[in-house]
């Protein structure tokens, strides 16, 4: 199973995944679709990703023109680049992934979007956001708005 995320790098938040059996361009770009139908994004809105092939096809670069968004790729061979990613996939499989025998594809499925969307998204906190969880973090930032 492969799976691909779109994460929002000020909140840390997963906007968009999407999980298959191949590492095709309909797998990032499934991730990126999501993304963009929960979130709209402005027009120059910078997408970075690493060097795979998926993310320079030309179905990829297409869908980046329609929506104008700007893409960012890491250096070759640096992974620090997308140290975002890395991180959120570090703790997937350490929290999930390493720890759970999964007897099925839907099974693992079922329980990597549980994890997404239920402890990562809403339950997960980071020092960097303050101990925030990404959505607890929108929320604030709500409530700080509608005083203001």
């Amino acid at each position: 199973m492969y799976l691909a995320t779109v994460i929002d790098l000020y909140s840390r938040k997963v906007v968009g995944w999407s999980m298959d059996d191949s590492m095709k361009v309909t797998l990032v770009n499934d991730a990126l679709n999501m993304a963009i139908l929960h979130r709209d994004p402005p027009i120059g809105l910078l997408w970075h990703t690493d060097r795979g092939s998926q993310y320079a096809s030309y179905s990829h670069k297409d869908l980046l023109e329609k929506y104008n968004i700007i893409q960012s790729m890491s250096r070759k061979g640096n992974c620090w680049d997308n140290s975002v990613a890395e991180s959120f996939f570090k703790s997937l499989k350490q929290e999930l992934v390493y720890n759970t025998y999964f007897y099925t594809k839907k099974q693992a499925k079922k329980e990597i979007l549980e994890y997404i969307e239920f402890y990562y998204n809403r339950s997960r906190s980071y020092n960097y956001l303050g101990n925030l969880s990404p959505v607890k973090l929108r929320e604030k930032q709500k409530m700080c708005l509608n005083f203001s």
